[in-house]
């Protein structure tokens, strides 16, 4: 049985789509307004889809059951699969101690707070955007900014911003992915276009950080290390994603941003040190690096051990691997098309 999607079954565009957004609407007044709990939105959000195809668009009921099943199916592999191993990735990291190692290497880089920021809530969050995504990187990078004496609420806000910039690509890329499955349109070809605008945005969000936190005036005192940094994320992120892959933007692109910053604070600081205006004169801001090079790079080595995983997983070419793709468009032995 085949099945031709109808885009305006109420003979009006607008209508239409009106009509097809009220399962968004529920989920954003459960969610937003009534602050019910996930899972219970999400279930009357999936209802009122499935009744909306069948009766609206005239979608056959075996073929709505298929396409609900098809899309649980997505949101557990890789979706939820990408969620739980990076979380399980990071629990392992925090319980056997090796997450205070990395926390301490990034801050004890510099006892500035805008450049903490910097190397913390964008570049460490953009790594973590890559590699777990899905709110975690703002959960992370917070939790460790007030760890450094932050305010809970500034550091949250502060690490939302920083998000911006990693975001569109996600976790592994998977927002890219799944979107290339719905479309139709090659990975590749959208990774490109997606590439070629966000660096614009990237280089702009490391200023745009330190603006809120201290103004232009103080702002202008660590201008070159903001450059560094949007440099170095932007043009990263726009080579991965149009020349290898569009899985490893965010990864590739926080981990030169943080090796660039390491650098190039290696020969220039800034000239005064700034802090939080309530923080006491005698603060430092500062944490002694407590541990060696080979203590901090075994901290570091699930996470780079991750990056090179996803890389490899990514081509073909390496090592043999295959991809195994599980076709459930058939399933119950009907085929929709997407495009009429």
């Amino acid at each position: 049985m085949t099945w031709i999607h109808d885009y305006n079954p109420l003979g009006s565009i607008g209508l239409s789509a009106l009509v097809a957004a009220i399962p968004l609407f529920i989920l954003l007044y459960m969610l937003g307004i009534k602050r019910s709990k996930g899972h219970n939105a999400a279930f009357f959000g999936l209802f009122s889809a499935i009744l909306i195809a069948i009766l609206v668009f005239k979608m056959p009921t075996s073929l709505a059951i298929s396409a609900t099943l098809n899309g649980v199916l997505v949101g557990i592999f890789p979706i939820v699969w990408i969620i739980i191993t990076a979380i399980w990735v990071y629990n392992m990291t925090v319980e056997s101690g090796e997450f205070e190692i990395i926390k301490n290497s990034l801050a004890s880089i510099t006892e500035d707070r805008r450049l903490q920021a910097i190397f913390i809530a964008f570049a460490f969050g953009s790594f973590i955007e890559g590699t777990a995504g899905f709110g975690t990187p703002v959960a992370i990078t917070a939790a460790m900014l007030v760890g450094l004496g932050f305010n809970p609420v500034y550091a949250a806000g502060i690490c939302l911003v920083a998000n911006t910039a990693p975001v569109a690509f996600g976790a592994i890329g998977i927002p890219v992915v799944v979107l290339g499955q719905v479309s139709g349109i090659d990975q590749m070809t959208l990774s490109k276009v997606i590439g070629r605008q966000l660096p614009f945005l990237a280089v702009l969000v490391p200023l745009w950080l330190v603006i809120m936190m201290c103004g232009w005036k103080r702002s202008v005192e660590v201008l070159p290390a903001v450059i560094v940094a949007g440099l170095c994320f932007a043009l990263t992120q726009f080579y991965t994603s149009n020349y290898i892959n569009p899985y490893l933007p965010d990864i590739t692109a926080a981990f030169v941003t943080i090796v660039g910053l390491l650098i190039f604070l290696k020969v220039w600081k800034p000239s005064k040190i700034w802090r939080f205006p309530e923080e006491e004169a005698s603060a430092t801001g500062a944490v002694e690096l407590k541990y060696t090079a080979g203590e901090v790079i075994r901290a570091w080595a699930p996470y780079i051990i991750l990056a090179v995983l996803v890389f490899l997983w990514a081509d073909d070419k390496f090592l043999g691997f295959k991809k195994v793709l599980v076709g459930w468009e058939k399933a119950l032995g009907l085929t929709p098309i997407l495009w009429p």
